[in-house]
């Protein structure tokens, strides 16, 4: 009866060792996962639940201004484009209408038996064949120079436009990749939010609330608030009466209203009822007038916060200024000390 031999282990090497460590390693992650379930996420309080949450919305408006800019970089260059477009078929007509000119005029000379070599060039479908052997053009009577010199700076506009308009439509690709990118970022940020505060109980939500609020100025106050005013010119205080009518509107990111808004946009919006118009951007906005200190500050002045000027009220007295907060939280009055000032500036 023959034996049985346990066979012989033999060590792995090349392929099969590398296979058998890969597996290895997969399955000690596998177990280490596995430990790690059922170890629940610490549960915030609500205070470190508005702070996450404050912080993400505060960086969603940065991008949120990003976006805006990028918004309005694409609309000016897809104005621009179409501009330039008009221009390529504008002088293209022109172009074709010359060119059939002097083909008339070609013609002519065919039928008295002889064509000049300019015009040879001129009709010729390849434009950079036409270019390079323009010196023909001296041979030409004044008149025919004159108007082959005219095609021919007519050709060179044609090609100087397209090219611009070629690195237009590069541009406009960019600009749009950026506007992906910065909603894409919005986006991930005021989902991240809301899922905090969906971990909330509804009496933490009532308290979270109640503490984003802050100290804003009850309703039933506002009237006093209002009557105080004294606002610089008409132009200040007509954006000032449009924000107090824009006041439990909701906030929309990119939004410039009639029905929602985000922060720069409900300053646009103002001041665009006065006939003011102001840059899209929150960055942008600062430099649209002179800059007045804090102890100056008048109604209708554009107040910024944080140290990347990432959002913008405006000022209408003792203290308290009207604007769109963030996601969740319509256009209100609030007192301008609920966030780090960076400056403030008095439109023109």
């Amino acid at each position: 009866m023959a034996a049985h031999r346990k066979p012989r282990q033999r060590p792995l090497t090349g392929p099969a060792a590398r296979t058998a460590a890969t597996l290895a390693l997969a399955g000690a992650a596998s177990a280490t996962a596995f430990e790690g379930v059922g170890h629940a996420e610490p549960q915030l309080s609500p205070a470190q639940v508005k702070a996450k949450v404050d912080q993400l919305y505060q960086q969603a408006e940065v991008a949120t201004d990003k976006y805006n800019g990028a918004k309005a970089e694409t609309q000016a260059t897809e104005k621009s484009l179409r501009t330039l477009h008009d221009g390529v078929a504008r002088r293209t007509q022109e172009l074709n209408t010359a060119r059939d000119a002097l083909g008339a005029a070609a013609e002519a000379q065919y039928r008295n038996g002889a064509i000049d070599p300019s015009l040879q060039v001129l009709l010729s479908s390849d434009p950079t064949q036409y270019l390079d052997r323009a010196g023909y053009v001296e041979r030409a009577d004044d008149l025919q120079a004159a108007k082959v010199t005219g095609v021919s700076k007519q050709l060179g506009d044609l090609a100087q436009l397209r090219s611009e308009a070629d690195r237009k439509i590069s541009d406009l690709r960019a600009q749009r990749a950026d506007l992906k990118k910065q909603k894409t970022t919005v986006q991930s940020k005021i989902r991240t939010a809301q899922a905090l505060l969906a971990r909330l109980t509804a009496p933490e939500r009532a308290q979270y609330a109640a503490q984003d609020a802050g100290a804003a100025v009850p309703r039933a106050d506002r009237s006093a608030v209002r009557g105080s005013l004294v606002a610089p010119n008409s132009r200040a205080a007509q954006a000032v009466a449009f924000a107090y009518g824009a006041l439990g509107k909701p906030y929309v990111w990119g939004a410039t209203g009639p029905s929602s808004f985000d922060c720069s946009g409900l300053t646009q919006a103002a001041y665009r009822s006065a006939g003011v118009s102001l840059p899209r951007t929150t960055y942008t906005q600062i430099d649209s007038g002179p800059r007045v200190s804090r102890s100056e500050l008048a109604p209708g002045d554009l107040i910024f916060f944080f140290s990347g000027i990432s959002h913008v009220g405006i000022y209408i007295g003792n203290g308290e200024m009207i604007h769109a907060p963030h996601p969740g939280a319509p256009v209100r009055i609030a007192p301008i000390d609920q966030m780090p000032f960076a400056g403030a500036t008095r439109p023109v």
